[in-house]
C-alpha cells in the first residue's frame, strides 16, 4: 500500500492498510491510523498524529513547523482526528510552546484547496474551510462552522458553532454561534436559520435563539444587561447557555 518512491522515516508508525502515494514523505515519529489514504507528493512532518479513514490529497503539507519567529524547533504536535478530507495544497501547522504545543483538528472536517490552519488552532467537527480560507494562530473554530472562500481569521479569534462566514470576510473579533457574518471587518448579519434547521434544532430552541439575538442586538441594551434579561426571561436550553457562555468568555470582543 506504500509506493516504492515514498520516503518513510523508520520511527513512523503506520497501520497496515494505509495507502501512501508516489513521492510522499513521512517524517519522524509520525503516526497514521487505519484506512487513511495519502496521495502523491504529500509531506507529513514530524510529531504528527493522523486518525482513521482520512483522505489527504496531493501536495498537502501536514505538520510542518509553525510560522512563528519565536519557534526554535521544540517538540510540538499536530493531532488530526478521523474521516477528514484534506484537499490539494492545504497547510496544517504544528503548535508552539507558548500556545500549548499542539494544533488539534477533530473529525469529519473538509479543508478545501489552499486552506491553512496555523499553530495552536483548535478545529472542531464537521467544519468546512472553503478554498483559500486561513486561520491565524490560536484560533478556535467550533463544530459545524462554515468559512467561505478567502476568509481570513485574526489570531486568538473564536468562531462559534453553526456559524457561516461569507467569502472574503476579514474576521478580527469573535463570531457568535448560530450567526451569519460577512464583510471587512466581518460583522454579524443575522442568524443562520437555514443551517440550524438543517442540523435538526427544534423550533422551540430556534425560537429561543431568535429571542436572545433580539435582546442582544435590537433592544438597545448593553451586552451584560441583555444577558441578564435573557437569563431571567427565557428558558435556558443548552444551546442558549452556550450562546451566553461564548459571549462572557470572549477575549477579543464580539463582532456586532
Amino acid at each position: 500500500m506504500i509506493h516504492p518512491s515514498a520516503i518513510i522515516h523508520p520511527s513512523a508508525e503506520i497501520a497496515e492498510d494505509v495507502t501512501i502515494g508516489p513521492f510522499s514523505i513521512v517524517g519522524e515519529e509520525v503516526k497514521i491510523a487505519s484506512g487513511t489514504v495519502v496521495g502523491s507528493h504529500v509531506v507529513i512532518d514530524r510529531w504528527t498524529e493522523i486518525g482513521e479513514d482520512n483522505q489527504i490529497f496531493q501536495f498537502a503539507s501536514i505538520g510542518a513547523a509553525p510560522q512563528d519567529l519565536k519557534y526554535q524547533g521544540e517538540e510540538t504536535f499536530l493531532k488530526i482526528g478521523n474521516r477528514n478530507r484534506i484537499r490539494e495544497f492545504v497547510t496544517l501547522n504544528r503548535g508552539t510552546p507558548g500556545g500549548g504545543g499542539i494544533t488539534t483538528i477533530g473529525d469529519d472536517n473538509l479543508f478545501m484547496a489552499y486552506s491553512h490552519v496555523a499553530h495552536d488552532c483548535l478545529v472542531g467537527e464537521q467544519v468546512i474551510l472553503a478554498n483559500g480560507a486561513t486561520l491565524a494562530g490560536h484560533v478556535e473554530v467550533e463544530n459545524f462552522a462554515i468559512l467561505g472562500g478567502l476568509v481570513a481569521v485574526h489570531q486568538f479569534c473564536r468562531i462559534g458553532s453553526h456559524t457561516m462566514i461569507s467569502g472574503g470576510a476579514m474576521v478580527s473579533q469573535d463570531i457568535l454561534p448560530y450567526t451569519v457574518a460577512q464583510g471587512d471587518r466581518a460583522k454579524m448579519m443575522g442568524l443562520n436559520l437555514v443551517g440550524l434547521k438543517r442540523r435538526g434544532l427544534s423550533k422551540e430552541t430556534i425560537r429561543g435563539i431568535k429571542q436572545a439575538y433580539r435582546l442582544l442586538f435590537r433592544a438597545g441594551l448593553r451586552m451584560e444587561e441583555a444577558i441578564q434579561q435573557i437569563e431571567s426571561d427565557l428558558d435556558i436550553t443548552p444551546e442558549l447557555q452556550h450562546f451566553i457562555d461564548f459571549i462572557r468568555n470572549s477575549q477579543r470582543g464580539i463582532a456586532r
